[in-house]
């Protein structure tokens, strides 16, 4: 059975002005390789409704799970929970779970729960929430589409409270074997190799190093026994 696959939504009109350079797709990349739950599409998105909506609308239809970071705070322009309530065609209000939630974290600190600390206890109807032990501001599931913060060590501890509860299929191992030629000398060999191990990813990697330059081969799979096959067998092909 194949592994279940899936989108990432990174949303924030500072990514895409270079101001905020974007950790969260790394991150997510790699802890779903370790579930085996397979990304297979990234989109950077501004901060509009509609976009942000018709993103949402297309990615959950086309993967089993979307991934959004961005747009879940306080401020005008936090408005991720809105457009995936439009998206769903959802009403979205403000939780008595989620403002309780609030309520604790902002009272033990001295601090007030303003209209604008309260919009972030806005959620679609019939979300589940996303647990946020950092601060406190929830996140949220709604059908295969899970909500969550922009800031990097948010997004990352909110991932690791929701990934266990998600369906994972095999994790991809992986193999680099570094050639020391240039990518057109053995383009030929990847490609007889990618054919003889259809069943698994054969990707190269061109870099220059000291003033010398080839490129990293990497082999990708399920079965690391396929995959350390494929490592010899490239062996054997680039042997002189």
């Amino acid at each position: 059975m194949p592994n279940p696959t899936a989108a990432m939504l990174v949303i924030g009109d500072e990514i895409l002005s270079g101001r905020t350079r974007d950790k969260n797709f790394h991150h997510l990349a790699q802890e779903l390789t370790l579930r085996g739950i397979d990304l297979r599409e990234v989109r950077f998105i501004s901060d509009e409704s509609t976009a942000i909506a018709d993103a949402v609308w297309k990615l959950s239809g086309r993967y089993a799970h979307v991934f959004t970071s961005g747009g879940i705070g306080p401020t005008h322009d936090d408005i991720t929970a809105e457009a995936v309530a439009a998206a769903l065609d959802l009403p979205i209000t403000e939780r008595a779970d989620a403002l309780e939630i609030l309520e604790r974290h902002y009272t033990a600190r001295g601090q007030s729960l303003n209209d604008a600390r309260r919009r972030m206890a806005r959620i679609p109807e019939g979300a589940t929430l996303i647990d946020n032990p950092i601060s406190a501001a929830p996140g949220f599931s709604i059908r295969n589409i899970h909500v969550m913060a922009g800031v990097p060590s948010i997004f990352e501890a909110m991932l690791a409270g929701l990934l266990p509860g998600l369906t994972g299929g095999r994790p991809l191992l992986s193999q680099t074997l570094r050639v020391d030629r240039g990518e057109g000398d053995i383009a030929g060999v990847l490609t007889d190799l990618a054919a003889e191990f259809s069943d698994l990813s054969v990707g190269s990697y061109p870099f220059e190093k000291d003033g010398g330059h080839g490129v990293n081969v990497v082999v990708r799979g399920p079965d690391g026994a396929r995959v350390d096959e494929a490592i010899v067998r490239l062996s054997t092909l680039l042997a002189p």
